[in-house]
């Protein structure tokens, strides 16, 4: 039973409110002063308290930082008759719960109660009903998906359930939805095997890493300043958490998805976004620059290079382009001090590497892997970072000066669990998604193989190397030192091979308010 202490000076004359809300099953303790009322407080645990603002003595506002340092913890709800905009902004400055004008209607009290008292538990119980409603739909739906929008569409439907699951302590329910995307996974490695190099030989194809810029940023490029934000290894469902940051500053006009090519890595997938080109077609056009998996080298090193050069060939060579990439903490405090000299750009480019540094610590870091426990977890904490990065005060100096802002990633990541032999030789690369070599042996239910590669647009390294993807929450392991291998990337992030998470990821465009 939830405990309510209702502080007014005309107390006596709330009886029958006091009734109706003892009859629906909370304790109210009725006092008419602030300090009888701080004495109670101090004795007894109340989950909330109902305060008249106009009380002669300690005035409402007055008592809000008393009541709060005896008890930081209870939520209060100023009741008054005062209408004034200035006391009610300092009501809400002083982080009340609620506001609520005489005279009071009971309903309209219940219905604070519960919002304050209740919500958790009634979002939970609202959820858990829905998603039962919902849970033959999506398993029905699953078996009809025959095209890259109702893809597209259904695993949004899935990243929603899973971001409203988050609020919900019953984990029986998520489970269940998890199990719902697994079994949509690998649904959708069959779909990405029977369409994929179709695609890149058709007009019929979706949005891909290496027609976005053409697609989606030249339109934009070329009415307005913009400040393109690509967020290295964004999911879609981390933007949607994160997306509330960035309308404080900016309202968004279109949001949409696309494709990341294969393999989902930053090598092939952001050098084909910047290039506006295929891996293979980047090779034969910069063969200085492009540097194979089993070659030493920074591979994402010339991305200013390519971005130029596309720029060139869609007619924006007019246009001024300022590239940066964000690896650290310090740059990025640096690019906010020197936030003016890029001010005046058409096109200013930021790569922001966060996410995919966390995706890897919790791979080399034994607290970042005991924080990321799951998605819910990894969403968590992406929120929490970025609000609280300079990153943030970066957007908002673009906002003021006039900058619209696309935000977009390269590829996503997934979640891996279950460990798959492949063998290789020396020349084999190191990812854990893909592979590409001479010599493979792998099992073939866990991996998409590709022998010509050519076909699908991809560098060889020699004349027989091959590719495989890993599928779903398959990761790629080699039998010497076999466990030791698995235990090291069980239930870590990584990407480069085929999933809904890493394939399917968001495109935003949106304007300052």
């Amino acid at each position: 039973m939830s405990k309510i202490i209702w502080i007014d000076d005309e107390v006596d004359l709330l009886k029958p409110h006091i009734v109706f809300l003892e009859n629906k099953g909370y304790k109210v303790s009725p006092v008419n002063n602030v300090n009888e009322a701080l004495e109670m407080i101090e004795k007894e645990n109340f989950q909330l308290a109902l305060l008249d603002e106009n009380m002669p003595g300690i005035s409402g506002l007055e008592a809000i930082p008393m009541i709060k340092n005896i008890d930081s913890a209870i939520k209060i709800v100023m009741v008054t008759k005062n209408e004034e905009e200035l006391i009610m902004e300092q009501a809400i400055g002083s982080q009340i719960a609620d506001y609520i004008l005489k005279p009071v209607n009971p309903n309209q009290i219940l219905l604070s109660l519960k919002k304050n008292l209740q919500e958790e538990t009634l979002i939970e119980q609202k959820t858990i009903l829905e998603y039962q409603q919902e849970f033959r739909n999506l398993s029905m739906e699953l078996s009809y998906l025959k095209t890259y929008q109702e893809w597209a569409e259904y695993y949004k439907k899935i990243l929603n359930w899973e971001i409203k699951f988050d609020k919900v302590f019953d984990n029986e329910f998520s489970d269940l939805l998890q199990s719902q995307k697994e079994e949509a996974n690998i649904q959708f490695g069959k779909f990405i095997e029977k369409n994929y190099e179709h695609w890149l030989n058709s007009s019929d194809k979706p949005m891909m890493s290496h027609t976005l810029f053409k697609d989606k940023i030249k339109p934009e490029v070329e009415k307005d300043k913009v400040l393109l934000l690509m967020i290295d290894n964004l999911r879609y469902d981390q933007w949607k958490v994160i997306e509330p940051l960035f309308t404080k500053f900016y309202q968004k006009t279109s949001e949409d998805y696309y494709y990341s090519i294969l393999p989902t890595a930053t090598q092939y997938a952001r050098n084909a976004f910047f290039a506006g080109l295929m891996p293979s077609e980047i090779e034969k056009r910069f063969p200085q620059y492009w540097i194979n998996d089993n070659e030493d080298g920074n591979k994402n090193e010339h991305e200013r290079d390519f971005l130029e050069d596309q720029m060139k060939r869609l007619g924006l060579s007019g246009k001024s382009m300022k590239y940066l990439k964000i690896l650290n903490a310090d740059f990025e405090r640096k690019i906010l001090e020197d936030f003016n000299q890029h001010k005046n750009n058409d096109l200013l480019v930021i790569v922001y590497n966060f996410i995919d540094i966390l995706s890897h610590a919790k791979t080399d870091n034994v607290i970042v892997n005991q924080l990321i426990r799951d998605d819910k977890t990894f969403r968590s904490l992406t929120y929490n970072w970025f609000e609280n990065s300079s990153l943030l005060k970066i957007i908002k100096q673009a906002a003021e000066n006039g900058f619209k802002l696309v935000i977009t990633t390269d590829h996503g990541t997934i979640y891996v669990k279950k460990p798959s032999k492949v063998v290789g030789d020396r020349e084999t690369s190191t990812n854990i998604r893909y592979k590409t070599g001479r010599s493979l042996t792998y099992e073939n239910n866990d991996v998409w193989a590709i022998s010509n590669p050519e076909k699908l647009f991809l560098p060889k390294g020699n004349l027989s190397s091959k590719y495989i993807f890993a599928k779903n929450n398959t990761f790629l392991a080699y039998p010497k030192n076999y466990n030791h291998f698995v235990n090291y990337y069980k239930e870590t992030y990584q990407h480069g091979g085929i999933s809904l998470e890493e394939c399917i990821i968001p495109i935003s465009i949106l304007e300052p308010k």
